[in-house]
């Protein structure tokens, strides 16, 4: 079964990628890895959801934050790749930075959501490396950033 196949037995729609906010690109690739940008959550109307974990999100609503990253690194994987995302042969590494309250543990937890779609679309090359981890502040205040890095035919 193709990718767009899956996304589309999982009733999954990909966002439109925007514009860098900034001086850089939302894909770098070199050889047959491809590096993607930090993202953060879109929400349906395509504004940016704001909050910290620990501090009025819970680790529910970071999970389903993560997930919509997951989204959104997905449709950026798709651009890159001039639409086709048979060529992934796999998600590599990811690195996901949760916005937390410093007494907040459970990280792994809300990341739990990017990684989980990655591997509902992907299938085994949906697994990956990870690292989660927490930070004082992210970007206009959103609740996770999550970037990764992709083998690609």
């Amino acid at each position: 079964m193709s990718v767009e196949q899956r996304l589309k037995e999982l009733n999954i729609m990909l966002p439109k990628v925007g514009s860098p906010l900034g001086n850089y690109v939302h894909a770098k690739r070199i050889g047959n890895l491809l590096y993607l940008s930090g993202k953060g959550p879109e929400s349906a109307d395509g504004t940016m959801p704001r909050g910290k974990l620990g501090a009025g999100l819970s680790v529910d609503e970071g999970y389903r934050h993560a997930r919509r990253v997951g989204l959104v690194l997905i449709a950026a994987i798709k651009d890159a790749l001039g639409g086709d995302l048979d060529r992934v042969e796999g998600i590599v590494k990811v690195l996901g930075m949760v916005n937390a309250a410093p007494d907040f543990e459970d990280h792994p937890k809300v990341v739990n959501g990017c990684s989980d779609l990655f591997v509902e679309v992907f299938g085994e090359a949906g697994r990956h490396a990870r690292s989660a981890v927490g930070m004082s502040s992210l970007p206009a205040g959103i609740p996770v950033e999550i970037e990764v890095i992709v083998a690609v035919r």
